[in-house]
């Protein structure tokens, strides 16, 4: 199998909020790769990363950091693939910081940004944007979004047994 999509994270202390990502990728039956690069620690390597990603068979990179949160806009000044950041909380800020790092791209390096810590929505749109050009992804992709209407109408029926005596039916 050829990777698909990268998941970057800046460290493996980010690896909690990322494996929603994986687990999401993994459901959907999309090849994806995960690696621990950091655009202030192994710069060279962030940007050689970045360079080579489209040549790899690479169809989206979803790259999280937190604090100041600057890898998903390397990488995306080094590639013409899509990049989507994924603000990490840390010790500061909520991560608000993360947040206003990755939003804050110049124009012609754009990085779509999901929320704070919101790993799983990186995925989701990863498989969207891919699904465009893949048939077999787009029905996978459209029956997992049924199901979640589904959930929401078992979960109301669910409520609407829970009795109380003042509750209106």
């Amino acid at each position: 199998m050829t990777p698909q999509v990268s998941i970057i994270m800046g460290s493996t202390s980010d690896l909690p909020v990322m494996e929603k990502a994986f687990k999401f990728l993994d459901d959907m039956q999309v090849p994806f790769e995960v690696n621990a690069l950091s655009a202030h620690r192994t710069p060279d390597a962030v940007e050689r990363f970045a360079k080579g990603a489209a040549g790899r068979g690479i169809k989206v990179i979803i790259a999280g950091a937190g604090m100041a949160a600057a890898l998903p806009g390397v990488i995306a000044a080094s590639t013409t693939l899509p990049v989507i950041g994924v603000p990490i909380k840390g010790s500061v800020l909520d991560g608000m910081d993360a947040m206003m790092s990755i939003i804050q791209m110049p124009p012609g390096i754009p990085v779509a940004t999901v929320s704070v810590n919101g790993a799983m929505n990186a995925a989701i749109l990863a498989v969207q944007i891919m699904a465009l050009a893949d048939n077999e992804l787009a029905e996978k992709f459209a029956a997992y979004k049924a199901g979640l209407g589904e959930k929401i109408e078992k979960a109301n029926k669910e409520l609407a047994e829970i009795k109380y005596r003042y509750k209106i039916d």
